[in-house]
């Protein structure tokens, strides 16, 4: 047996798209009218007139049942739907990333709410974190201070996420995994709402706070009259009477 009888192309099984009209190799099929009505079974021929008179395709869209099930649509319009649909759908994909802090097990405080700013920032992204625990020296005889450590951190982030992973020992190290409350898709469509809110109050507080420069010039010209009027109008100091001394 030659290769080819062996290892049969599979490529040629494939079928990239749906058979349409001409294509159609089958007697009969059993007919969906363009708005999704049950026509019936057909011959093939009979549905390609149909298809022709009403500036249609015909479209076989389900290939394996008895008979063929065939659909009459605009083939162009379907695939172009079809294309945008795929698109949205990648664009609506997300990916759930794992991200790692490391800490040790006799952290100091200010270092440990640095650390838990990062747990809180990725958990609100929807991202999962592993924690892990560093031990090093004669801090491996102490594993209950990572546990106590994980425990800790686990209650300060609850609002926002949950053990996934209890702690376990992994070596020299102790690893937990939190995971968001909220899928990723939620957080970052609240991420975008925050923006778009954030940004249109930005834009109205701009509206807002626009200087009026008509009123303003106005105002300093009538600032600038009164102030002519009341120099004009100051009296004058009398002079002092000089009186001779008698002699």
């Amino acid at each position: 047996m030659d290769a080819v009888g062996r290892f049969p192309d599979r490529r040629s099984t494939t079928i990239s798209e749906p058979r349409i009209n001409d294509r159609i190799r089958v007697p009969e099929v059993r007919l969906v009218g363009p708005n999704g009505e049950q026509v019936g079974i057909v011959r093939v021929e009979d549905a390609l007139r149909l298809a022709a008179e009403a500036d249609l395709d015909l479209v076989e869209v389900a290939p394996m049942a008895k008979p063929p099930v065939a659909k009459l649509m605009d083939f162009g319009k379907f695939k172009y739907e079809a294309a945008l649909k795929a698109r949205e759908a990648r664009k609506n994909q997300v990916n759930t990333v794992i991200k790692e802090i490391k800490l040790r097990p006799k952290i100091d405080p200010h270092d440990y709410g640095t650390k838990k700013g990062h747990v809180e920032r990725f958990l609100k992204g929807g991202d999962k974190v592993k924690v892990t625990i560093m031990f090093r020296g004669r801090e491996q005889s102490r594993p209950e201070l990572g546990f106590r450590l994980l425990q800790r951190l686990a209650e300060d982030v609850v609002e926002l996420g949950t053990v996934e992973s209890a702690p376990k020992q992994d070596g020299r190290n102790m690893i937990m995994v939190l995971g968001p409350t909220k899928k990723k898709s939620e957080a970052m469509a609240e991420q975008r709402r925050a923006r778009t809110a954030a940004h249109e109050t930005e834009h109205e507080h701009e509206t807002e706070t626009e200087p009026e420069t008509g009123h303003e010039t106005d105002a300093v010209a009538d600032q600038a009259q009164d102030v002519s009027a009341e120099t004009t109008a100051e009296p004058t100091a009398p002079e002092a009477e000089t009186t001779e001394p008698a002699s």
